[in-house]
């Protein structure tokens, strides 16, 4: 495995073959899909932190979707990749959309986990809520909240190691770049998604209260061919809490996608 610095974005590279593009959500880095790399063994898989999480540093510019669209874009060419599947979680989702409709010779497929297409005003408020509360109080009370109002009852109840990663995935944020994070997803706008043209996979948990089926579904509906994966008692962070079935999910997709 490789780490690899391409602008403002750093990167995780590993393996050969297609290469695979992994997106992570508001508060992931690219551990949120380390319980898919066994299932994704034959392919050249890159996960970029996006600018301001994890290990990419925060930025001068100003964020916003946009932004992390087009640095990803510029990392993955930078990295030789002229096409390229493209897998994104949560926030990670719009930003794959924006890259699918803007770049669509680039995007070979779409997976979408916990897919979003713009956030309610009622979400759009408390995200500029949370900005101010991790710049004034730090990660500690926004990590605890998201652990416990994000993941599936039986996830909280029967696996405690997904809570932790959860918890532990934020309180690594930089606050700053946290806080940047949440304003560039409170103004994000829905990408028109008759724009969208590659293959699409859209996989929701039925217990998912930031990206409910429905809102994924009403997606699905939208994008030519595009199908939904429903799994059964699991929250928002798809990835962690049923980490063999996304990982199952994820690489019969794309095998029927290869190019």
């Amino acid at each position: 495995m490789a780490t690899v610095t391409a602008g403002p974005v750093v990167a995780e590279v590993v393996g050969d073959g297609f290469p695979v593009v992994m997106v992570h959500g508001l508060g992931g880095t690219s551990n949120t899909y380390q319980p898919q790399m066994a299932a994704l063994a034959g392919w050249r898989v890159i996960r970029p932190d996006t600018p301001g999480s994890g290990r990419s540093p925060v930025p001068f510019e100003a964020l916003s979707i946009e932004f992390f669209a087009r640095s990803i874009v510029a990392a993955v060419r930078g990295l030789g990749v002229a096409s390229a599947h493209f897998v994104g979680h949560s926030l990670g989702t719009i930003v794959c959309q924006r890259i699918a409709a803007d770049e669509p010779a680039l995007v070979a497929s779409l997976t979408l986990f916990g897919a979003i297409t713009e956030p309610p005003d009622a979400a759009r408020a408390g995200l500029l809520d949370r900005a101010r509360k991790a710049r004034d109080e730090g990660m500690d009370g926004i990590a605890d909240a998201v652990a416990a109002a994000t993941l599936s009852p039986a996830t909280r109840s029967g696996k405690p190691e997904v809570a932790a990663f959860v918890r532990e995935s934020l309180m690594r944020q930089n606050p700053e770049g946290y806080a940047r994070t949440c304003e560039a997803l409170s103004k994000a706008k829905a990408v028109d998604p008759a724009l969208i043209k590659a293959p699409t996979l859209i996989v929701a948990g039925d217990c998912d209260p930031v990206a409910p089926l429905s809102m994924g579904q009403g997606l699905a509906d939208k994008i030519r061919g595009a199908t939904v994966s429903v799994m059964d008692r699991c929250g928002h962070w798809i990835t962690m809490e049923k980490p063999q079935e996304s990982g199952q999910k994820l690489a019969e997709f794309l095998q029927r996608n290869q190019r």
